[in-house]
């Protein structure tokens, strides 16, 4: 009987090693992940941008323009924030 748990203890282990980058791919990587990085945070200040001057513009005689402005506002504010939790949040989940 011990025999038997002990085997089913060895066989469920489940090995769990630490990511390592390829040789010569960390470099290409880190570059990689800073050109996305820089990319969103130029997508969001063109996002904050765009939803600033469709306020304005809709201020007289298009309200609706004003009012989409407005609601794209938490859309930049959330992809900005995923963007910045990114790493976190695959952290997590891989761990």
């Amino acid at each position: 009987m011990t025999s038997q748990l002990l085997l089913i203890q060895l066989l469920a282990a489940v090995p769990d090693p630490s990511p390592v980058a390829p040789p010569g791919l960390s470099a290409v990587a880190d570059q990689l992940l800073g050109w996305l990085k820089w990319i969103g945070i130029v997508a969001g200040m063109v996002g904050f941008g765009l939803c600033a001057l469709m306020m304005i513009l809709g201020r007289r005689n298009r309200s609706n323009m004003a009012v989409d402005g407005a609601t794209g506002i938490p859309w930049v504010l959330g992809g900005l924030s995923l963007m910045s939790l990114a790493s976190g949040l695959v952290g997590a989940v891989l761990t």
